[in-house]
């Protein structure tokens, strides 16, 4: 029992011998650096990305056709750009969770409330105030907005779009007077 005590013991006292030469050294010698970038990915889908819009000098807003037949705009939600579809039938505007998080737009943990009414039954989100939002020249500070429990894609619907004189739609175009 003792020799097993006093083997350890010299173990540990070559181990102690060893660290205060090497360790010394080591901590010495520059360390490579480590970054991390972090990378944002782009809030525009790769399903848009044939997608054009145009803001014209005059104010208008020109939007064509997608292949899935629908209309959307790049929007600026509190300066971050995000790709919305034009809803002419939606009465307001609806962030997905992901757009109005990249906004920094904050919501409640579970994001239970009933918001709306949609074909399917309740709608379950927050209310919420964008502090600003922009398409073209068209600017509105302080615009009230719901961040939907549910769902991947953000909506622009008449709350904004009634900034506009006219929304009209020729074939595949939209403009916004």
């Amino acid at each position: 029992m003792v020799r097993a005590y006093l083997l350890i013991v010299v173990a540990i006292g070559i181990a102690a011998t060893l660290m205060s030469h090497v360790l010394p050294s080591y901590l010495s010698q520059p360390q490579p650096q480590q970054s991390v970038e972090l990378v944002r990915p782009p809030a525009v889908s790769a399903a848009s990305q044939d997608d054009q819009s145009v803001a014209n000098i005059d104010g208008t807003v020109t939007l064509q056709r997608s292949a899935n037949g629908h209309f959307y705009a790049d929007v600026q939600v509190n300066g971050v750009p995000l790709h919305m579809l034009v809803d002419t039938g939606a009465s307001g505007i609806a962030l997905s969770q992901e757009d109005a998080r990249a906004a920094g737009v904050a919501t409640s943990i579970g994001m239970n409330d009933v918001v709306g009414q949609g074909a399917g039954g309740a709608v379950r989100g927050d209310v919420v105030t964008l502090d600003r939002i922009t398409l073209g020249s068209k600017t509105v500070e302080q615009m009230p907005a719901l961040v939907l429990n549910g769902g991947e894609q953000s909506l622009l619907g008449q709350a904004f779009l009634k900034q506009f004189a006219s929304v009209e739609i020729h074939g595949d175009t939209m403009t916004l007077r």
